[in-house]
């Protein structure tokens, strides 16, 4: 049976707003080296900025800790949060709040930011569809395929000299040239581009350059891999019943496996993968499941002690960003913009690493604290509110009658 109505407060389950929340940190640190236009930049640039020497440093644990591990969170509980919308509302709705997922992903990736995942989230959301009906062990099985399918396919390309993506790289640099925009100002466009009108014709080609990321880093079988897994996690609803789990001994497992995996793939990323792409694909792999699945039990573990003592204030922090996660994601890139672009302050390109990483950890403060205020007087966030009307086709009250409860 299915029950027409969105999620209320008091069907929600703080941990996955928690980790939610956490992810979206971890997110920020990720994309912010892209707003500040640092990745932008040549080697050479990068070094030659005052802040060169611990840069090399940040960026190494960015790659440890970061890089991949938090998209990754996301996506498993995209699939979590999938399958209980598809328990409680069917098919026919689900697949109605991907599409208008989708259209909230267009927009997002061809007139604000060119690093969108929304669209490709609801890609596979709709994908997931396919698979539902399967038997429990036999969805594992298509998880565990799909995230290692990116291993076979750089097989290809390195030892078969087939490149997938290749279709996608012409046409981004043909869109490039047609928009006037070459290797020497690639960096400093954005920076310089003082209305929309020059900020979108980076767009139009940086649409095309996402697609040609997304081909040739396999990330849709990664994403829908990880949605499958989520929606098993769901299904049995693991969130609702953690003192039954092994948390501790998870995480103790996840993390001797993460650790040394993830500072391979580290050394290997800034040393222009010395031993080539299958083997440098095969340590992103196992280094991002297994720190995906640390962290979460983490998390996890710290959640469940702290409800036995009364609650952990520090971890129900994270819970109202988690709440707004669509409004902070897309805040992300409205933020960025305003810092680095020329249609804002035009401070792109003048901040090292790791400057531009402690103001993605500002942003975040920030955020929690505007996610708080805004949750004691609205039920939703802004860009939460819309996609469950357009989902409902119906209107909802956005505006508190009582204060929230704690």
């Amino acid at each position: 049976m299915t029950n027409n109505g969105p999620t209320t407060e008091k069907e929600r389950f703080a941990i996955l707003d928690i980790l939610r929340g956490m992810a979206l940190l971890g997110i920020a640190l990720a994309n912010f080296p892209e707003f500040g236009l640092w990745t932008f930049l040549s080697a050479q640039e990068q070094t030659a900025m005052p802040t060169g020497d611990i840069d090399r440093v940040v960026r190494f644990l960015e790659y440890v800790f970061v890089e991949g591990k938090f998209y990754s969170i996301f996506s498993l509980l995209f699939g979590v949060g999938f399958s209980l919308f598809l328990f409680r509302r069917g098919t026919s709705r689900f697949l109605r709040r991907m599409l208008i997922l989708a259209l909230i992903g267009l927009v997002h990736l061809l007139f604000i930011w060119n690093g969108d995942i929304l669209l490709l989230y609801a890609v596979g959301g709709m994908l997931l569809t396919s698979f539902i009906k399967m038997k429990d062990k036999t969805l594992l099985y298509v998880s565990a395929f799909l995230m290692i399918l990116p291993i076979f396919l750089n097989m290809i390309t390195q030892f078969c000299g087939i490149d997938f993506a290749k279709p996608f790289y012409d046409a981004w640099w043909a869109e490039a040239s047609a928009q006037g925009i070459n290797e020497d100002n690639f960096a400093s466009w954005l920076r310089d581009a003082q209305t929309y009108p020059e900020m979108y014709s980076f767009l139009r080609q940086g649409a095309i350059e996402r697609m040609w990321e997304l081909v040739s880093g396999h990330r849709l079988p990664k994403v829908l891999g990880l949605f499958i897994l989520g929606y098993l996690i769901g299904k049995h609803r693991l969130y609702a019943r953690l003192d039954t789990l092994p948390l501790k001994r998870l995480l103790l497992w996840a993390s001797v496996i993460a650790l040394p995996t993830s500072l391979v793939y580290a050394w290997s990323a800034t040393h222009d993968q010395p031993w080539g792409l299958v083997i440098h694909s095969l340590f992103y792999t196992v280094s991002i499941v297994a720190l995906t699945f640390a962290y979460i039990c983490g998390i996890c573990f710290l959640y469940q002690k702290s409800q036995k003592a009364g609650g952990n204030r520090a971890l129900m922090l994270l819970a109202a960003p988690g709440r707004l996660a669509l409004t902070n994601y897309i805040g992300h890139s409205l933020i960025g913009i305003i810092l680095f672009y020329g249609v804002g302050f035009a401070l792109g390109t003048s901040f090292g690493f790791i400057y531009i990483e402690l103001t993605a950890f500002a942003v975040f403060l920030l955020q929690i604290l505007l996610s708080h205020l805004w949750l004691s007087r609205f039920l939703f966030g802004p860009f939460e509110w819309i996609w469950r009307m357009l989902t409902y086709g119906k209107y909802f009250p956005i505006t508190r009658k009582t204060p929230p409860t704690t």
